[in-house]
């Protein structure tokens, strides 16, 4: 049963950002609910530390399609008024084949919202080159880093309108920056974030209507240390390769300045603003 206690929901739980955040809530003690949704039936979470501090932590399962979200939602409608925190952390960024030692190749699906089934699907890596630009590798990003962010956002509208201030962090990336594009490459997930950056930025304007209540920020983790990156670390500079567990901390902190002025804001791990 849902309890109308102060709420947080956290979608696409299974990243290795969401569980951090599950963690970080439940130790600051400040949330008594947690709802953690996620594509996985199996999902880990520290229910140890969730009942010591009398944290309610549920998990739901969803496929991201249009029916389950609305499914969900609906049923999220008992805690309405009291849901101070959304996080959508769904994304993908490839699914590489890695070369095995034996020099035969597997398929491992590094992404933030896996498909159940691999093999069907293309083969998803960053471009860097136009040739290399796939049509469904291209429509396979948009989906998991655009359309299912904004079909949360579309249908959680009415149940998060009211008097209780609630922020919505939206995972986005620093390479969906339109203005601080200087290097290139990387084009389907560039667009797609891109595109979850405008669609943030225009449901904060009708949301500034509809649900006064809510504040929307998109949010740069920088270069943390799960799947989606795991191909990419070698070239990230020393320092700059963060811990899930900093970037929860860190973006909790940001929470604690930000200002309820119904705009939307793009936001690195720093809390320094990024240019659209």
């Amino acid at each position: 049963m849902l309890n109308s206690t102060q709420s947080a929901i956290i979608i696409g739980a299974s990243s290795g950002i969401a569980r951090a955040i599950v963690d970080q809530l439940i130790a600051n003690n400040d949330i008594e609910q947690i709802i953690t949704v996620s594509q996985s039936t199996q999902y880990q979470a520290t229910v140890t530390d969730a009942i010591k501090n009398k944290v309610n932590l549920q998990h739901m399962v969803s496929d991201y399609t249009a029916e389950s979200i609305a499914k969900i939602c609906d049923s999220l409608a008992p805690i309405k008024g009291h849901i101070v925190n959304v996080f959508i952390c769904n994304g993908r960024l490839h699914n590489q084949v890695d070369k095995q030692a034996n020099g035969s190749s597997t398929a491992e699906v590094q992404s933030l919202t896996s498909s159940k089934d691999t093999t069907s699907s293309p083969l998803l890596a960053p471009e860097k080159r136009l040739e290399e630009i796939n049509p469904e590798s291209m429509q396979a990003l948009f989906h998991s880093n655009t359309i299912v962010p904004m079909m949360w956002l579309q249908q959680l509208t009415t149940l998060l309108k009211g008097k209780q201030p609630c922020i919505i962090t939206v995972l986005s990336a620093r390479v969906g920056s339109i203005s601080d594009n200087h290097l290139g490459g990387w084009y389907s997930y560039r667009a797609s974030k891109a595109a979850l950056n405008m669609l943030i930025k225009t449901t904060a304007i009708e949301y500034g209507r509809r649900a006064k209540n809510v504040k929307l920020i998109a949010f740069h983790p920088g270069t943390t240390d799960t799947d989606l990156s795991k191909p990419f670390q070698h070239n990230v500079p020393e320092g700059k390769l963060f811990t899930t567990e900093f970037v929860a901390q860190q973006l909790l902190t940001i929470h604690q300045g930000l200002s309820f002025n119904r705009e939307a804001e793009f936001l690195d791990w720093q809390g320094k603003t990024i240019p659209w």
